[in-house]
C-alpha cells in the first residue's frame, strides 16, 4: 500500500514525537524498505538513504548521487550527497530542529524484529541532540494491521490448513490401524500435496512430529532424520501458509496432537489440559480487553497463559513464548504475545492478528494448542476451532 504520510503524522502527533527517522543499508532494515516501497526496485541499493517524515511538514530525504533516484516516488524535498563529510553535513540539517524522533530500534533489543538500526547509526543521530525512542507502535500501525481483504485471506487459509490437519490425522489413523508403514516425513510430503491442492503457500514443509520429537518445539523431519510413527504414539502437526495466489495473503498457522491409541496416556492428557488452560486464560484476557477498549500488551498476554501453567506445576517446562504476530510473514512485524524470551510492550491495537500457541515439552513428548485471534474494534475472534482435548486416532 501506499506509504500514507498524513496518516504517520497523526500518529505521531499522538504519540509526542517530532519524526520518524527511517533508515537504510543495503537491505538491513527490511521494514523501512517495505514502509516506503524501496523493496520493489530490481536495484538493490547499496548506499545509505534517510528519510524523515515530521510531524507536521513536508518530508525530507537524503541519497547517494549514485542511487539518487532510491526515493523519488515519496513526497518532499531529497538532498544528495556523495562523501562522508556530505553526508555528515546533509544528516545535521536533516534533523535540524528534531528533538525525538522514532526509528527501527527496541531499547535492549527487548523486541528483536524491531531492532534494525546499527549502534552505530543511533550515535550518529543521538550525536546530534536526538533522542530515538522505538518505532514499534509505528510499525505496527502501518505495516501489521490488516484491512478487510486481508482478515478474508486469512480465513481462507485457515480454512484450508484445518482441512490438510484433518486429511493428515485420518492418514495416521489409517495407516497405523492397517499396520502400514508410516514415518512422519511421508505425512509431511503428502501434507505438502494437498498445500498445492488449496493453493497455500508456505516458508516451510509443516512439522510432523511424533513421541519424543514432539518435545522439541521446531522439530523438522526429512528424508534422512525422520522416525516411523507407531501404535501409541503421540503426533503433532504444525502447518502454516496463506493463499498463494494473492501477494497480500497474511498466514494462518495452527497446531493440533492426536494419539494413535485407544487411551491417551495420563501425563498427556494432563499435559495437554495445562495448555489448554493456558490458551483460553490468554484468550479470555484478549476478548475481554477488547470489549473493554482497555489497553493490552504483548507481555500481558502471555504472563496470563504461563501463570497458569507454573500454577499447576508445569513452568519448567516451557521453553517458547505464548504467540506471535501474523502478517504477509507468518512472523509479522506486530506485537508479539511475550513477557518469556523478550519483553513485547507493544500495544494491541485493532485490526492485528495473531496466533496463541502455549506449549510443554519433555524428555519423552511435548504438547502444543496454536490458534489464530483477530483484534478488532470492539471484539477479539479466535478465527478457527480450538483443540480441547488430545485427538484419539485410533
Amino acid at each position: 500500500m501506499p506509504f500514507d504520510v498524513a496518516a504517520v503524522q497523526q500518529s505521531l502527533k499522538a504519540e509526542g514525537l517530532d519524526g520518524w527517522l527511517l533508515y537504510d543499508f543495503h537491505g538491513s532494515n527490511p521494514i523501512a524498505a517495505r514502509l516506503l516501497g524501496t523493496a520493489n526496485g530490481t536495484k538493490m541499493t547499496t548506499r545509505r538513504w534517510f528519510y524523515l517524515v515530521p510531524a507536521t511538514g513536508e518530508p525530507k530525504g537524503l541519497v547517494h548521487a549514485i542511487e539518487r533516484k532510491t526515493l523519488d516516488a515519496l513526497p518532499g524535498e531529497k538532498a544528495v550527497y556523495a562523501g562522508r563529510q556530505q553526508l555528515d553535513a546533509g544528516l545535521t540539517k536533516l534533523l535540524s530542529g528534531v528533538k525525538r524522533v522514532a526509528m527501527e530500534y527496541s531499547r535492549n533489543c527487548a523486541i528483536p524484529y524491531i531492532s534494525r538500526i546499527d549502534a552505530g547509526t543511533l550515535e550518529l543521530v543521538r550525536g546530534r541532540g536526538v533522542d530515538v525512542e522505538s518505532s514499534g507502535d509505528l510499525v505496527q500501525r502501518f505495516e501489521a494491521v490488516w484491512d478487510a481483504h486481508a482478515l478474508a485471506t486469512h480465513r481462507e487459509a485457515s480454512q484450508a490448513l484445518y482441512r490438510i490437519k484433518d486429511r493428515a490425522f485420518e492418514l495416521v489413523a489409517r495407516r497405523v490401524r492397517d499396520g502400514e508403514a508410516v514415518t512422519e516425513f511421508a505425512v509431511q510430503q503428502q501434507m505438502a500435496a494437498w498445500f498445492e491442492e488449496e493453493g497455500v503457500v508456505s516458508d516451510s514443509p509443516p512439522v510432523v512430529a511424533a513421541q519424543e520429537n514432539a518435545g522439541d518445539p521446531h522439530y523438522m523431519p526429512t528424508a534422512r532424520r525422520a522416525r516411523q510413527i507407531q501404535k501409541d504414539e503421540l503426533v503433532l502437526l504444525d502447518l502454516w501458509g496463506k493463499k498463494k495466489a494473492d501477494a497480500d495473503a497474511v498466514f494462518a498457522d495452527i497446531t493440533w496432537v492426536g494419539f494413535t491409541g485407544r487411551s491417551v496416556p495420563a501425563e498427556m492428557a494432563q499435559a495437554f489440559d495445562g495448555i489448554r488452560q493456558a490458551r483460553d486464560a490468554s484468550v479470555t484476557l484478549v476478548q475481554e480487553s477488547a470489549r473493554g477498549q482497555r489497553d493490552l500488551r504483548g507481555w500481558q498476554v502471555d504472563r496470563a497463559a504461563r501463570d497458569v501453567l507454573q500454577r499447576i506445576g508445569f513452568g519448567e517446562r516451557i521453553l517458547h513464548r505464548t504467540g506471535h504476530n501474523l502478517g504477509r510473514d507468518v512472523h509479522g512485524n506486530g506485537v508479539h504475545m511475550d513477557d518469556y524470551e523478550s519483553h513485547d510492550d507493544r500495544r494491541l491495537i485493532p485490526g492485528t492478528g495473531f496466533t496463541i500457541e502455549p506449549g510443554l515439552y519433555f524428555e519423552s513428548f511435548g504438547v502444543r494448542t496454536e490458534i489464530n485471534m483477530y483484534y478488532g474494534e470492539r471484539e477479539a475472534l479466535v478465527t478457527g476451532p480450538a483443540q480441547t482435548e488430545i485427538v484419539q486416532l485410533a
